[in-house]
């Protein structure tokens, strides 16, 4: 497993844990609705971790999310190195700006959603997928801190409308959930609506992440993973870029508007 020190940690734990409850592998089976011989696998790190495992077993033995905050650790230890310095950014920032011409934003997207995104890539499997899909749905947390960053996300009509019939569902809730994050103050969304045919945005995604110490991080997404920029100069130009991409986008009002017309539109 990526992460591979944090999580032999978590397995020590666990061992740990149960053997000071006085329950053998047999016993915190039935608990944890695994068998003996699964958890005795998990233990010597023969079967990968469980989320569900993990958090049952924080429940039978009273640790108060122990094990399934040392996951969290763990999977963000097994992130790629080209993408620790943008989590490190993004989890200490006071202030987000997002743009991305195809697709939600990651710390928007609804679980529904990211999976179908990540399930595109048919080089992975399923295990996988879920995996990222977790540690996708996690890093949203640092919207919901007691002093959470002030997220600013802008995002083009066309990708609203990329329903077919069998993906409106899922899009109708992805936009459901927008309309509720924006109630949020921290939270806004603007839309730039289809008939604005070209701009500078469309050359690719980009965020920005705005530090304690008042200096920004950009972040650049591409087919093989992503670069964290964080020279003065391509710095300065990724700033210049969001303004002329934020000029393009409707008002919050009209882009709440727009949201619920393309909702209307499928009923």
């Amino acid at each position: 497993m990526e992460g591979e020190p944090t999580a032999e940690l978590i397995r020590t734990q666990l061992r740990r844990l149960r053997l000071n409850a006085e329950l053998s592998q047999e016993e915190f089976g039935k608990l944890v609705h695994f068998s003996g011989s699964q958890v005795s696998a998990v233990e010597l790190g023969q079967r990968p971790l469980d989320r569900f495992f993990l958090k049952r077993a924080d429940e039978v033995l009273g640790t108060g999310g122990l094990l399934t905050s040392l996951l969290k650790l763990a999977e963000r230890d097994g992130q790629p190195s080209w993408f620790r310095p943008w989590l490190e950014a993004e989890c200490n920032a006071q202030q987000l700006r997002c743009y991305h011409p195809t697709l939600i934003p990651g710390l928007l997207q609804t679980e529904n959603y990211a999976r179908a995104v990540i399930r595109a890539d048919d080089m992975l499997c399923d295990d996988e997928v879920e995996k990222r899909v977790a540690v996708r749905l996690d890093r949203q947390a640092v919207l919901s801190r007691p002093q959470p960053p002030k997220l600013v996300a802008v995002i083009e009509e066309a990708v609203l409308r990329r329903a077919d019939e069998g993906f409106r569902g899922v899009m109708t809730q992805q936009i459901t959930h927008l309309l509720q994050c924006i109630e949020r103050p921290h939270i806004s969304v603007h839309i730039i609506p289809a008939e604005v045919s070209t701009h500078v945005g469309l050359a690719g995604p980009f965020t920005l992440a705005r530090g304690d110490d008042g200096g920004w991080v950009g972040h650049l997404e591409n087919q093989l993973g992503g670069t964290t920029v964080d020279k003065d100069d391509d710095v300065a130009i990724l700033i210049a870029r969001w303004e002329s991409v934020r000029s393009e986008a409707l008002p919050q009002r009209q882009s709440t508007l727009l949201m619920k017309e393309v909702m209307t539109s499928w009923s």
